[in-house]
């Protein structure tokens, strides 16, 4: 097979590939730069909507908190504790994640010190409400897990559509080519000049927001990159139940934590009401650039014994790539500039859709007279 013949093939798959999941793609992108903000829209909006918090003196123990929560949403059909997150900062809230009947993650907002519940998500302002339903379109087109598996696989077919979009680019054999554009040409010759500007600008943020969509929504990439790096996956971990004890108390486990990781300051804590699973504790280390941090510890939930700590600044080869998915996601590696920028790369699947299949029509117009004159000269004959 000659080169000529394997790029003819490649365009086809170029082409082809990128019509069948475009419009999909589209609502990802779109949605994507919707939500790049989000939660620094929420936050600002719940700062304006619930009352300031004074900070007065240490903040109440964790168990005060929850026991707070609980009594103020015991009317709630199945109500249950899922997750605490810490104040960032001395006059901000606790979020108090819990699960009921009709919602499985509804954040309760609690002052840190005097256990007054300041709101909750149950009922949010149109605001919100209408950024959850974009965030619910981002990640499963709001289809559940079946929207999860179909936005996975048109995250690789993404992946495909952008590397075959890299070979094709012009600029290869002639760097000017690839990156000039002729304002006062045709439009078939100005959509393909800003197709192949727009994609080979795009195309390394366009793989790293697709590839680690299709990474989190199938699973299939954690076991290839650690088989890739040698990095062992993580042990299951388990709570040894002791007959007649009670798990041992939160604050207890959170100077535990501390202990074990002296460099991290504690951001959350996964509650769970499963006696057999470990109680994990979310640090962010100086050094982390997440928001909630990426290092852990596990705690059996009744003895008290240090399961497993990881340790961002010792984790292996594997783990280290893994984690940087967030960052690659969401923007956030280079700070403010990166996350702006990913704003417009949301937009970029719809104008390359739209620049390729501008170039598709006056294509296939052409091939259409090409045929017409065909058969007229056929005709004259």
């Amino acid at each position: 097979m000659t080169f000529r013949t394997l790029r003819t093939w490649i365009f086809k798959g170029h082409r082809l590939l990128g019509f069948a999941i475009g419009l999909i793609a589209i609502v990802i992108g779109l949605t994507g730069s919707m939500i790049v903000f989000q939660s620094e829209i929420n936050d600002f909006l719940l700062h304006r909507h619930l009352d300031p918090i004074i900070p007065q003196g240490d903040r109440l123990p964790l168990e005060v908190v929850l026991e707070r929560v609980k009594t103020a949403y015991t009317n709630q059909p199945n109500m249950s504790l899922q997750r605490v997150y810490f104040p960032a900062k001395p006059d901000d809230f606790f979020n108090v994640i819990i699960s009921v009947t009709s919602n499985d993650w509804v954040s309760v907002y609690v002052n840190p010190y005097t256990g007054a519940i300041l709101g909750d998500s149950l009922h949010p302002n149109a605001i919100q409400h209408f950024l959850a339903i974009v965030y619910e379109l981002h990640t499963s087109l709001k289809l559940g897990d079946l929207g999860l598996y179909i936005v996975g696989w048109v995250g690789l077919g993404m992946c495909i559509v952008v590397v075959a979009g890299i070979i094709l680019w012009p600029g290869w054999r002639k760097l000017v080519a690839g990156f000039k554009i002729k304002w006062n040409a045709h439009p078939k010759r100005l959509n393909f000049d800003l197709h192949k500007l727009l994609g080979i600008t795009a195309a390394t943020f366009l793989l790293f927001t697709f590839f680690t969509g299709f990474a989190w929504n199938l699973g299939y990439v954690d076991p290839f990159i650690r088989a890739i790096t040698f990095s062992p996956a993580p042990p299951d971990l388990a709570s040894q139940p002791i007959a007649g004890q009670s798990p041992r108390s939160l604050s207890q486990q959170m100077k535990t934590a501390q202990l074990a990781l002296p460099s991290g300051a504690l951001r959350s804590i996964d509650l769970t009401a499963d006696p057999k699973a470990p109680l994990r504790l979310r640090m962010k280390q100086t050094q982390e650039r997440q928001e909630y941090g990426i290092s852990n510890v596990y705690l059996d939930q009744y003895g008290g014994q240090i399961l497993r700590v990881d340790d961002s600044l010792k984790a292996s080869l594997g783990d280290k790539i893994l984690s940087s998915f967030d960052l690659l996601h969401y923007g956030t590696f280079g700070g403010l500039p990166t996350r702006i920028l990913y704003v417009f790369v949301g937009l970029t699947p719809l104008i390359l859709f739209t620049t390729g299949f501008v170039m598709w029509w006056y294509r296939k117009r052409k091939d259409i007279r090409l045929v017409e004159v065909s058969e007229e000269t056929i005709a004259r004959r």
